[in-house]
């Protein structure tokens, strides 16, 4: 029977170690990650590609530890992010940071060894990206945290690019940038209705610093660059009329609920429909845009 205590061998810390990893953002990385291999010119091993993906989810949950070992003060302060097992007392932080730095050694040789050096060397900058630029140097110190480390968040699906071709290109480039000029949006959406949190725990988030107003006028002010960047690709023809109408259909509804957004007055977290709705699709939007990718590639192909 195992006990409160930090072993990974029982099943209450095997639970942690992969709540750890912030498998529901995983996701995300898998799929975007995923969505740049298939898009990518060429073609790569079945086994090698798994095993590619299998490295950039790792490498992914390597920073989601090594976040939440830093973080763990504030977690604790945060009602979102109170459960998590640091915060709970159900891990000690030496466990996280060394099940972290573990993962993040193993996901990069696995990448080297398996798929291709510039991949992994490309892995290994974006869980550097994450766990010490965003997570120990930005998200304490700069309202820029989400603008600046949405890098860190956009890397996967030129990691999978790179894992096929081995270099990046402008598509590759256009990916990474869709996605850091989505993050700003999707995740200021979330810090209004969660602004108590953030305030609690010291961390400088825009509305926090900014107000509410100002951040609801970031919003829309990132939603039109994202929505030029997004239809970039079809543009300078590097994707088809498939990916352009969905990128077209899905920016605009983007771009509407975020000026709804703009109009919204309302300073009650109860109360913020608007924004809790472009959060919600904002998660959608990106999902769907890069499954329209993939799909305008196979009918190309």
């Amino acid at each position: 029977m195992t006990t409160a205590s930090h072993t990974i061998t029982g099943l209450a810390s095997a639970k942690d170690l992969f709540a750890l990893t912030k498998p529901r953002v995983m996701s995300l990385v898998i799929f975007t990650a995923l969505c740049g291999m298939l898009a990518a010119p060429g073609s790569i091993h079945p086994v090698i590609g798994f095993t590619a993906i299998l490295a950039i989810s790792l490498g992914a949950g390597a920073s989601a530890a090594l976040n939440q070992w830093y973080e763990s003060d504030i977690d604790a302060v945060m009602k979102r992010t109170s459960g998590r097992p640091l915060p709970a007392g159900r891990m000690d932080r030496e466990t996280a940071l060394h099940f972290g730095i573990g993962l993040s050694v193993f996901s990069v040789l696995l990448m080297g060894v398996a798929v291709n050096w510039f991949s992994a060397i490309f892995l290994a900058f974006s869980i550097f990206f994450y766990a010490v630029v965003y997570t120990i140097w930005l998200k304490r110190s700069t309202p820029q945290n989400i603008v600046i480390g949405g890098a860190a968040g956009a890397f996967p699906p030129a990691i999978g690019w790179a894992a096929v071709t081995g270099d990046v290109g402008p598509m590759s480039l256009l990916l990474f940038a869709i996605i850091f000029f989505w993050t700003p949006p999707h995740f200021w959406a979330l810090a209004l209705f969660m602004n108590s949190d953030y305030s609690k725990a010291g961390v400088p988030m825009m509305p926090v610093v900014a107000g509410r107003q100002s951040t609801r006028h970031q919003i829309f002010g990132y939603s039109l660059v994202l929505a030029a960047v997004a239809v970039a690709p079809f543009v300078l023809g590097l994707a088809g009329a498939v990916y352009g109408a969905a990128a077209i259909l899905l920016s605009g509804i983007f771009c509407a609920l975020s000026w709804l957004v703009v109009r919204s007055k309302t300073t009650e977290p109860k109360d913020m429909a608007a924004e809790k709705r472009l959060f919600k699709f904002s998660i959608f939007y990106l999902f769907a845009l890069f499954a329209a990718l993939v799909a305008d590639r196979v009918i190309l192909a």
